[in-house]
């Protein structure tokens, strides 16, 4: 089942910051979702994880920007069991979540390390739309109910490392990087 977002405008793509940068661990803050700013990083999130292989997810403090702003989008992910599509939420909390699971996590502003993360595997969220505003509820399951949570995590400044449950659970990231098509570009 898709949510029904709003159409954005044309999202640019922002440079992604890294850990340590203190603005990583620091609660972004809530924002007017009708607002024309919080529009635009809507759609700037949408089109920077677009362009970012691999990337399921990304909040506002990743492209340096306090706000709970946040898009997911796990569709096209092999872990995937159920999916909302793109999913865009501003002011997101978790209203219900059940047992944890342990699953493996990695994040653009930690690129070279993943790690084992205890998260529900089943959640309700409820967010507002970005240039609407309307209040949505989102219930799901296993990889997108991970990602929603991970994304929710750095609305409020705090990242998959903070939850990895010690160093024997981290390892280094494996890049795949697609073949080099028949045009050999």
């Amino acid at each position: 089942m898709n949510l029904s977002l709003p159409t954005l405008p044309d999202g640019r793509v922002l440079e992604v910051i890294h850990a340590p940068n203190h603005l990583l661990s620091v609660s972004g803050l809530p924002v007017d979702p009708v607002d024309p700013v919080v529009v635009q990083l809507c759609a700037d999130l949408v089109a920077t994880m677009r362009v970012s292989p691999g990337c399921v997810g990304l909040a506002a403090p990743q492209v340096g920007v306090s706000a709970q702003a946040f898009c997911v989008d796990v569709s096209a992910h092999p872990k995937t069991r159920t999916t909302h599509g793109l999913i865009v939420l501003v002011n997101a909390e978790m209203v219900e979540a059940s047992r944890n699971d342990k699953g493996r996590e990695g994040c653009m502003s930690i690129p070279d390390l993943t790690g084992d993360v205890k998260r529900a595997t089943k959640v309700t969220v409820a967010g507002l739309l970005p240039l609407s505003g309307e209040r949505v509820l989102i219930t799901t399951d296993a990889f997108e109910a991970r990602a929603l949570q991970h994304e929710i995590d750095h609305c409020g400044g705090t990242l998959f490392l903070d939850r990895v449950v010690g160093a024997h659970a981290l390892y280094p990231r494996k890049v795949y990087l697609a073949p080099p098509n028949a045009a050999g570009s």
